[in-house]
């Protein structure tokens, strides 16, 4: 700590803070857990091996949906029916039936793929605000449970973005 001048002002270096002992146990204890999945988008890790690995079910569960919803078909090797489909309707969202179509794709991905997911809310937002671009921003939220790791309500949020 030093005083600035003759004013009143404590100055505090970031380097001497260190952790608390609380944030410190916690980290321990996330370490100590065994490691899930990969995290995605891929990051550089010191502690994990090369990659950031999720050691949280939930987390990775989370991680694995919005891939899904994300991926459209014939993007995955191997798998042409992988991924919910939404961008060749993303221009639509919005409108009644876009939703609908939109929902029993998700649904039926999830059903295939990821059947211990249980969907509850679907909902689809448009970006206006800062949307200067060429680019529609669409939002789609979706809360679901994942009912063998806990009951809690989840939500996941996802911007598709598509060239106007």
């Amino acid at each position: 700590m030093s005083l600035v001048g003759n004013q009143n002002r404590k100055v505090y270096s970031f380097k001497s803070s260190g952790k608390s002992k609380r944030a410190a146990t916690e980290e321990i204890e996330v370490a100590k857990r065994p490691i899930v999945g990969i995290k995605t988008p891929l990051e550089l890790s010191n502690s994990d091996g090369i990659f950031t690995m999720h050691r949280d079910v939930a987390k990775q569960v989370s991680d694995n949906l919005r891939n899904l919803i994300l991926t459209n078909h014939g993007e995955r090797l191997g798998r042409y029916d992988f991924g919910a489909n939404i961008m060749p309707i993303v221009f639509d969202l919005g409108s009644e039936a876009a939703d609908q179509e939109a929902v029993s794709r998700i649904n039926s991905a999830v059903g295939k793929y990821m059947p211990f997911v249980s969907l509850n809310d679907f909902q689809v937002f448009v970006e206006r605000f800062d949307n200067s671009d060429a680019l529609a921003k669409v939002g789609i939220q979706i809360t679901y449970t994942i009912p063998r790791v806990d009951a809690s309500l989840r939500s996941l949020e996802v911007m598709l973005y598509a060239g106007g």
